[in-house]
């Protein structure tokens, strides 16, 4: 079957069966192309049903480019806690930035302009361009290489097969309704040719994909499968003689810069002299898993540079990692009320 006739019917099925999203609208491009950046930044790594109420909360907050630029980066940390991947919050809030001061407040419809802004990467940008633009962008995540490796029945590894993957995507986008093919393909992959037990009887291309009905068809594509690391460390609540403990800023470098936590290291130990308080937190990161035995002290003055004393019950005013939760919630409660 043609390429265009193969987009056609997966339009047709998404007119029927695309998901109802507050960032979306069918038919052609978003009318407010800030929508479509925020939703985009927030969907990175991100589920669908997680996004959703952190972008409500953001757009109530920020409801325009110029307010998320004028915005201070903690207040932006703040409503972005527990989405995670803080660099996407930092990156954002300086895109916004960059759109007010550089363009102007015009958001660039090029993609060497778009390229140009913080955190946009190859995905993002042809996304953006797509529905913000109905430009025939073609459109490449996780879903999108399952469904083609899927429809043609590439088995090889995924590093192997990436170019053909592209090929075929490309070949397959649809020039005339961009916006909306964008979108059609990347629900098919969320609710219909899903990772495991795809819906093959609900999928528009069904008669078309050599992969129906393939005792493999889970295996595909095939990936490497890498292990975590496990890393193990301490971490220290320090009071002082009033009840309050010890917090830092992290640099703005890293995984979490800019966020707040307690002093803790994944090498050694930082005081040897703490009291083991016997409990411990997980988090388990993109390519690790780290565990941190926690660990309590009192101390009248800052032993880091950096670090200053609050009230337990102030804690709630500063943006913290999901990990550095995990730990506020061990602390008794009349601590962090």
């Amino acid at each position: 079957m043609a390429d265009t006739d193969l987009s056609t019917l997966l339009l047709k099925w998404y007119d029927a069966n695309g998901r109802s999203l507050p960032w979306r609208v069918k038919g052609g491009a978003h009318p407010n192309p800030y929508v479509i950046l925020v939703s985009e930044f927030m969907l990175q790594q991100t589920t669908v049903k997680t996004v959703i109420p952190y972008f409500h909360r953001f757009m109530d907050r920020f409801p325009t480019i110029q307010a998320l630029a004028a915005a201070d980066i903690e207040e932006v940390y703040q409503l972005w806690q527990g989405l995670g991947y803080y660099t996407r919050a930092r990156s954002l809030h300086t895109t916004a930035q960059m759109i007010v001061n550089d363009f102007g407040g015009k958001f660039p419809e090029q993609r060497q302009d778009v390229l140009k802004l913080k955190g946009i990467g190859a995905y993002t940008v042809a996304s953006f361009l797509a529905l913000a633009f109905n430009q025939p962008e073609t459109v490449i995540d996780g879903n999108v290489m399952r469904i083609i490796a899927r429809l043609y029945h590439l088995i090889d590894s995924l590093d192997d097969i990436a170019d053909t993957i592209r090929l075929k995507a490309e070949a397959l986008t649809s020039h005339e309704h961009p916006a909306d093919y964008a979108s059609a393909i990347m629900d098919l992959g969320a609710t219909v040719c899903t990772p495991k037990n795809p819906q093959c009887l609900l999928c528009p291309w069904a008669k078309y994909c050599q992969s129906k009905g393939a005792a493999d068809v889970e295996q595909i594509p095939i990936r490497r499968k890498l292990e975590k690391k496990e890393k193990h460390g301490s971490i220290y609540l320090i009071y002082n003689s009033k009840g309050e403990v010890l917090i830092r800023k992290r640099t703005e470098k890293g995984l979490l810069s800019g966020l707040y936590e307690f002093p803790w290291t994944d090498e050694g130990v930082l005081f040897v002299d703490a009291e083991d308080t016997q409990n411990e937190v997980t988090h388990v990161f993109t390519h690790f898993k780290l565990t941190l035995r926690i660990y309590k002290l009192r101390i009248e003055t800052s032993p880091i540079c950096d670090g200053f004393f609050i009230f337990p019950e102030t804690l709630k005013n500063y943006p913290f990692s999901t990990l550095m939760k995990k730990v506020i919630k061990l602390l008794p409660q009349k601590d962090t009320k």
